[in-house]
């Protein structure tokens, strides 16, 4: 299942606005997309970007770059699966999959969250855009058995999913 369309060539002026933005406004743009603040600096540093897939491959390079302690402030920013941040227009967005789940499926999202918090130390993340609720139920019960690197490496993938669906839609919007 794709998690995102592919990529388009950037609206006109849109990457000229991120490189033409004040570094402040910049790095609190990038903290929107992702809330490490190493990766935010890591990508502005990297621009400015001729296309939509230089900075892709900036949030893939950032992505690559951050240690266990950057991956925890990126994950900072996400709300536990099943339960998206109230009047968070982005995290209801990418969790809408949950919307209309029984509560007995959702309960059972919340004791398999709470098993891999005490387990990982850390909310478990996907990339929830697309999923439904049992879907990502589901990942959570696969990959909560894994040990903590292997999570760690499927954690930064997932965010790097993530960014580049907010990067395309930050894009798009523009």
């Amino acid at each position: 299942m794709a998690n995102h369309p592919p990529a388009s060539p950037a609206p006109a002026g849109a990457l000229d606005a991120l490189a033409a933005a004040p570094a402040a406004e910049l790095r609190e743009t990038l903290l929107e997309i992702c809330s490490s603040p190493r990766w935010a600096e890591a990508v502005a540093a990297s621009g400015p970007w001729s296309d939509r897939e230089s900075l892709l491959a900036a949030n893939a390079a950032a992505m690559e770059a951050l240690t266990h302690e950057d991956l925890a402030d990126a994950m900072a920013g996400h709300a536990r699966i099943g339960a998206p941040k109230a009047g968070d227009a982005t995290s209801e967005r990418e969790q809408a999959g949950i919307r209309g789940a029984d509560a007995a499926l959702l309960d059972d999202l919340h004791a398999a969250n709470a098993a891999y918090e005490a387990k990982f130390g850390h909310v478990f993340l996907i990339c929830a855009t697309g999923r439904t609720a049992a879907t990502m139920l589901a990942a959570l019960r696969e990959r909560h058995p894994n040990d903590a690197a292997t999570e760690a490496e499927i954690v930064r993938g997932e965010l790097r999913k993530i960014n580049d669906i907010r990067i395309n839609r930050l894009l798009d919007e523009s």
